[in-house]
């Protein structure tokens, strides 16, 4: 009788250990997806300064351009205003990146602009910004799947159902950002 019952604790010891160690690798993949947001987020912020400084670069270039301008400002608010959903997140700052692509794209139609020394150092860092937001994206995306992968298996999955762990979402582009933009004149 006393061997079962030390059989008993044993497994009920090993068991806590398992259900322990699950929990603790779910919530260690569950900081690094919130971690890898909070990249992008660093990396939205930096884009989100640029842009005004961008506009008020180009503004006495691009006089006859006043729609375009609104349509990056009027974006810009958009994706800082959203917080915390992850789609309408992406989806907002997909829009964003199109319209800047747009102002981009007009900026070729005015050569004394491309000739700036502040519009050039503004673009270059405006790529450079948007090159960090791809691969902080990236990491985000590989975080979460991670964590998903962890979460679905078994036996993780009992163990974050028990501990309400949630799903976290993809940062995605939309089908037009795959596209190069066309510009005609």
């Amino acid at each position: 009788m006393e061997t079962v019952f030390l059989a008993v604790i044993v497994a009920l010891i090993v068991f806590v250990i398992i259900v322990i160690n699950i929990f603790n690798s779910l919530v260690t993949l569950k900081n690094a997806v919130k971690n890898a947001w909070a990249q992008i987020d660093t990396q939205l912020k930096r884009r989100y300064d640029l842009i005004p400084n961008l506009i008020e670069c180009v503004k006495g270039y691009m006089e006859h351009e006043k729609n375009t301008f609104e349509l990056v400002v009027k974006a810009r608010s958009e994706a800082m205003a959203v917080k915390d959903d992850i789609k309408a997140r992406s989806e907002a700052e997909n829009a964003l990146s199109g319209t800047l692509k747009n102002l981009f794209a007009l900026s070729e139609n005015y050569p004394e602009l491309k000739a700036n020394q502040n519009f050039l150092s503004l673009q270059e860092e405006l790529a450079s910004t948007e090159n960090k937001i791809s691969f902080a994206r990236t990491a985000y995306n590989d975080a979460v799947m991670m964590y998903s992968n962890k979460k679905e298996q078994f036996p993780s999955n009992i163990v974050a159902l028990l501990f309400n762990f949630k799903d976290y979402g993809y940062f995605e582009i939309n089908e037009n950002e795959k596209e190069a933009i066309k510009v005609s004149f």
